[in-house]
């Protein structure tokens, strides 16, 4: 059977930055619901050293994440930062209580700069490797003067490289018209293919493309299409359909940036293991068919 070319398995993006395929998406290490405190400390500290042990060399947060409790755990567990680990972390959006209801956006120039400061202050950095605007959705300030307060962030040293996240791939055409944009993130998995042309965009202009749910096969009515494509496959490699999932993932695209989220060090080292298997193109392309790209 034929089989894809060999994977890429580091990409270089923004001003140089040079990461493994496989990153770490911390949002877990929080309370219930993403807020508040990460309830098994010492566990979460264990989970993100031996991340970095393993290999793993992006980790991804957010402000929001707790809020703030995400970025303190990181810093915690891994500050002196070892040379090569990159940390993102994102703001504009701000959350009043446990339920998801008081989560809004928010772009108020101002507090987009008291976001970053306040952000490379817990994570203990001069500079934050790569920042995001975590929503393309505040209607209180133009989503130009937003990506304006990011590139006068990045021109002060506050931030090295500006990503985009929540957004349509019009709003990043205009934000590449402000400033360099280094990565975006959207939702795009086996099922769900929302962000199919901000992959596209990121492929041709060499961004790097975070998926959302990268390893989900649950998400929408395509579940159990899903499920009978993947389990077949998955037992040919003995592996499970999660590492299937993200094996499709790293293959799909050179750009892929894949950043699983797990509070457990097992499922950790089986993502990492995901980088290892090789689908085949028949394989490939029977992932590929389950969900149309939009």
């Amino acid at each position: 059977m034929t089989e894809l070319p060999p994977l890429k398995t580091t990409i270089t993006f923004g001003d140089g930055i040079v990461v493994h395929r496989v990153g770490y998406g911390a949002m877990k290490l929080t309370g219930d619901q993403v807020w508040g405190e990460y309830p098994h400390r010492d566990q979460g500290i264990a989970l993100l050293r031996a991340a970095v042990e393993a290999g793993i060399n992006f980790i991804d947060t957010a402000d929001v994440y707790g809020p703030h409790f995400n970025e303190l755990l990181i810093r915690e567990a891994l500050h002196p930062y070892p040379d090569g680990l990159v940390i993102a972390t994102k703001g504009g959006f701000v959350r009043g209580g446990f339920e998801y209801e008081t989560l809004g956006a928010v772009g108020n120039v101002n507090y987009l700069r008291q976001s970053a400061q306040m952000s490379a202050h817990r994570l203990g950095v001069e500079a934050i490797d790569l920042y995001y605007l975590h929503s393309g959705h505040a209607t209180d300030a133009p989503f130009e003067d937003q990506v304006g307060a990011l590139a006068d962030l990045k021109a002060k040293g506050v931030i090295r490289n500006i990503g985009l996240s929540n957004i349509s791939l019009e709003q990043l055409r205009i934000a590449q018209e402000i400033v360099p944009i280094a990565a975006v993130t959207a939702l795009y998995n086996v099922t769900m293919r929302t962000g199919a042309g901000l992959l596209a965009a990121a492929e041709e202009g060499d961004l790097a493309f975070s998926p959302w749910h990268p390893i989900t096969i649950t998400d929408g009515p395509l579940a159990e299409v899903a499920r009978g494509v993947i389990s077949p496959i998955a037992q040919t490699h003995e592996a499970t359909a999660p590492q299937i999932a993200l094996a499709w993932q790293l293959q799909r695209s050179p750009r892929s940036v894949p950043i699983p989220g797990t509070t457990s060090l097992i499922h950790l080292k089986a993502n990492l293991a995901a980088e290892s298997i090789v689908l085949t193109q028949d394989e490939f392309d029977r992932i590929s068919q389950i969900a149309a790209e939009p």
